[in-house]
């Protein structure tokens, strides 16, 4: 066993978030670019900018990321003079500018703080980045040696955020307990992934007990408890999770590397984003959330699949393939590309593409007939 350095989240949250800023960065520099999507950015810019005040931070700029997260959109923000100036740079928006910007951070050297502005997925925390083509679909994980230095959430932003977003991001959130606890079943667990699964399995019961509440507070741009505890569901439980679950980067040896953050749920993900009519309409955590069912139906967890069957329903998420755009026929390309990701490779036992498929039809029948 080598010698490990553990980095977990730092973060901030609360309406007054930002308020923090200038003493939490302080001692990396005071120069900052603001990377982000752009209607992210103009909801964030006020805050940000009074958040700064008094301080000795300043803001270089505000530059969009690109769209996508993408090495194109990594390497063209490289050259930006501002990020060359830049002693930090702020990751603004979602996951895929999230994702881009900590990719930028480790190519660069420039130290990563982040700034979500929806709840929709974890990747403000995380230590990896989901990467894509130009064309959309999948390409690569690429890992970070440590997550951003401090993520602060804003829960006002978030509040008034697109409901839709915050919706899936509930979806996302639902499958880290299921897919970690998959993974990780029959491995010899060490420190930091029995810590990861440990946490992961504290993930489910926030959004269980405040989803329906949180989702209808941001329907109505409401700050409250309950969507404060489903936002750090959502943005930092599984973040931390993933963190825990995760060790892979080229200063890990390779012995002493592994994956246990997502399993099989992630896998209908990615294989539907080579099917146009699901890459296109269908929204990440809306996607996952039927994974999740179909995980479970391949794992023959009727209780659990029950429980989450009712949940999906009661707040909208998909419990039938139509409802994430996809049909029978587009099922062998799912599951082809998803046989080549690593959540396939480390799942437990051998996975079948045709098991896989028939998990999938099943829990569609069964969501068809509960619908």
């Amino acid at each position: 066993m080598s010698n490990e350095t553990i980095y977990l989240p730092n973060y901030t949250v609360g309406q007054d978030a930002y308020s923090k800023i200038g003493y939490i960065t302080a001692p990396y520099g005071n120069k900052a670019v603001v990377i982000g999507g752009e209607t992210a950015i103009e909801k964030a810019k006020p805050a940000l900018l009074n958040g700064i005040e008094g301080s000795h931070t300043v803001l270089l700029d505000f530059l969009w990321y690109g769209g996508a997260a993408t090495m194109d959109n990594v390497h063209q923000l490289a050259e930006h003079p501002h990020v060359k100036d830049a002693d930090m740079l702020f990751g603004v928006g979602g996951g895929r500018a999230c994702d881009t910007v900590k990719v930028l951070g480790a190519i660069t050297g420039k130290p990563v703080f982040t700034f979500p502005t929806l709840a929709s997925n974890c990747a403000a925390c995380t230590s990896l980045s989901v990467m894509y083509h130009n064309d959309g679909s999948f390409a690569e994980y690429f890992y970070q040696s440590h997550p951003p230095l401090h993520t602060f959430i804003n829960t006002q932003i978030i509040a008034e955020s697109p409901a839709e977003m915050f919706w899936a991001g509930i979806g996302d959130a639902l499958s880290k307990e299921y897919e970690v606890e998959y993974c990780c079943r029959d491995k010899k667990l060490t420190h930091l992934p029995q810590l990861g699964l440990g946490i992961a399995k504290t993930c489910t019961a926030p959004l269980l007990d405040n989803g329906k509440k949180a989702l209808e507070d941001c329907r109505n741009n409401q700050v409250s408890a309950e969507l404060e505890e489903v936002v750090l569901a959502i943005v930092m439980l599984t973040g931390i999770v993933s963190n825990c679950a995760v060790h892979i980067s080229d200063q890990i040896a390779p012995e002493d590397q592994y994956y246990y953050n997502s399993s099989l749920a992630h896998c209908v993900y990615y294989g539907s984003s080579l099917i146009p009519a699901s890459e296109s309409q269908h929204l990440h955590g809306e996607i996952v959330a039927f994974g999740v069912l179909c995980l479970l139906k391949y794992d023959n967890n009727e209780q659990e699949f029950n429980r989450i069957l009712e949940f999906n329903k009661s707040l909208g998420l998909p419990v039938t393939i139509a409802e994430i755009g996809l049909t029978e026929a587009d099922l062998p390309i799912v599951a082809e590309k998803a046989a080549s990701v690593i959540e396939w490779e480390v799942a437990p036992g051998t996975p079948t593409q045709e098991k896989f498929i028939a998990a999938i039809l099943a829990a569609d029948a069964i969501g068809r007939q509960a619908a």
